[in-house]
């Protein structure tokens, strides 16, 4: 069994205002290296890259680290090596799985909890294809199960069951936290509840204005998620943002649930791909409480990133209800708690990880994470800051290059 409370760190509370000191103690200058323009997961991440290589960076964030206004909230986020999406992603996975560990040694704070992933998909599943494809040329432990190894599911006799043991969760507000802490500890400045308001690229650099000040860099990264339209134009047509809902169910029997007891998984019902968490403890991990449970996709479009503090709809809640009392019914008593997050999705559901044409390889971008993009955010943040002081990157992002969509409408 997992033992959660054990050799974790620092509790969430402590963490959290451990991070608040350290951010209220930063001092300010007017020059950096390098702008980094929303501090969530990528924006953290990147930070902490940058910081690591002796860089002067300036973090701005709009809300607060973290916070609940974006993609990077809600407790838990998966994480995997075989890679239903796309097989080129698993180079990436793998030095992001190194990375986490790194993170962990650092800190002397767990972020990575290895429980295990189990796929559920009709007999047609491409993405299970793609799942054992992935598996076979990285050489990734995968198994076959039955239903019978799957007692609290509902399955129908012809569904595919894989599971990756080496898969499991991560816990999102713990890793931006840590991440953050750890580039303040290494000389970074952040600084929360600042807004970009206008920017501008100039011979030798940037010029990046909020409400409070100007600053001044030689390169600029955006790591802004649902914001990244609005402060670039060129993209808003390649990015769509939708509002996607969380929820947190009391189940019939809290034991069978619980961290080390019930692995991750993932599941294709009825068109729909829905995926869920074991229960962590709340003082380690944060809230809320409860058997955690999503819905991929789809998701409500959005045209304001504002919106995600729009009511949830009783359909989107029976969405989530509907599948517990037919798939996982042991799972369902009664809702405890719903939230939302925002997904930024590119065209093609890939990331975008490139530079801005037109800007001298001075402006970077991260954005598109498509739901699937939080494992990914220790080797994101290498990448972007190997894009901005380097100009390139060792690693094998070509697929996810801006000029893939060059032609398109």
């Amino acid at each position: 069994m997992i033992e959660a409370q054990k050799n974790i760190g620092l509790s969430y509370a402590e963490l959290y205002a451990q991070l608040h000191q350290k951010l209220n103690g930063t001092e300010v200058t007017e020059r950096y290296d390098v702008i980094v323009v929303g501090v969530g997961s990528m924006g953290a991440a990147t930070c902490y890259h940058l910081a690591k290589r002796g860089f002067s960076v300036l973090g701005l964030e709009q809300f607060d680290i973290p916070h609940e206004q974006g993609s990077h909230a809600g407790q838990s986020r998966l994480i995997r090596k075989a890679y239903g999406e796309d097989i080129a992603y698993v180079p990436l996975l793998e030095r992001a799985y190194e990375n986490w560990k790194t993170l962990e040694v650092e800190t002397g704070s767990k972020v990575y909890f290895e429980t295990g992933l189990t796929y559920f998909g009709n007999p047609k599943n491409t993405f299970l294809d793609t799942v054992r494809e992935s598996a076979r040329q990285y050489d990734i432990p995968l198994q076959s199960h039955g239903a019978a190894d799957h007692p609290l599911f509902q399955l129908s006799e012809d569904q595919q069951i894989l599971h990756e043991p080496e898969a499991g969760l991560l816990t999102p507000e713990r890793s931006i936290m840590l991440m953050a802490l750890e580039a303040l500890r290494l000389g970074a400045t952040m600084q929360t509840g600042e807004a970009v308001k206008k920017w501008q690229h100039e011979s030798g650099g940037v010029t990046v204005s909020t409400a409070k000040q100007t600053y001044r860099a030689r390169k600029l990264i955006f790591t802004s998620g649902a914001w990244t339209g609005k402060l670039l134009p060129q993209l808003a047509p390649r990015l769509k943002v939708t509002r996607q809902v969380l929820g947190w169910f009391q189940p019939q029997n809290w034991e069978s649930f619980a961290l080390g007891e019930f692995p991750c998984w993932f599941m294709e019902a009825e068109g729909r791909d829905f995926y869920g968490f074991p229960m962590l403890p709340t003082a380690s991990f944060g809230g809320p409480v409860g058997l955690k449970v999503a819905l991929h996709y789809p998701g409500h479009e959005v045209t304001a990133p504002s919106e995600i503090s729009m009511p949830i709809l009783d359909s989107e809640k029976q969405e989530l209800t509907e599948f517990l009392q037919h798939f996982l019914p042991l799972g369902y008593v009664k809702p405890l708690t719903y939230k939302t997050c925002l997904y930024t999705n590119s065209p093609d559901t890939h990331f975008i990880l490139d530079h801005l044409s037109g800007f001298d390889k001075d402006v970077v971008i991260g954005a598109g994470f498509s739901g699937h993009g939080f494992k990914f955010a220790s080797v994101i943040g290498e990448i972007l800051a190997d894009l901005a002081v380097m100009g390139q990157t060792p690693l094998p992002i070509e697929f996810l290059r801006l000029n893939r969509f060059e032609g398109q409408n």
